[in-house]
């Protein structure tokens, strides 16, 4: 299932910070908008319903924690919307990235690295 935009935040607070309860997902939302703690909490057991992520009990509360890696669920995200944005090509996703996007040397030098390394490993 397509996490929204609200739950890839979440799901990107656990890949950060590894399993998290509710509260410390609510103190770290990358976009920092003032939000309830049970609307955090409601999100969380909804992804949980969705199968996006999973919990274990601890007291009196949950600590909760991705279902499936990063990879696979980025994956997923940005190949949907490069074939619905970007007609199907990356290039077009990587020419808008670095036409809209704060891209300084460090990041264009990381961005050639990682493509020498997909070279490398036979990903052309």
């Amino acid at each position: 299932m397509k996490p929204s935009e609200l739950e890839m935040q979440i799901l990107a607070v656990l890949w950060t910070r590894g399993p998290s309860t509710a509260r410390e997902v609510l103190d770290n939302m990358p976009d920092q908008k003032k939000r309830a703690y049970t609307s955090i909490l409601s999100i969380l057991q909804l992804m949980h319903r969705k199968g996006l992520v999973k919990r274990r009990r601890e007291g009196l509360t949950h600590r909760w924690r991705p279902a499936d890696s990063k990879q696979n669920i980025l994956g997923a995200y940005l190949g949907d919307m490069i074939a619905k944005i970007f007609g199907g090509r990356p290039s077009s996703a990587f020419a808008n990235l670095l036409e809209t996007a704060n891209v300084d040397e460090t990041e264009l030098a990381e961005m050639e690295r990682l493509i020498q390394e997909h070279k490398q490993r036979g990903g052309l």
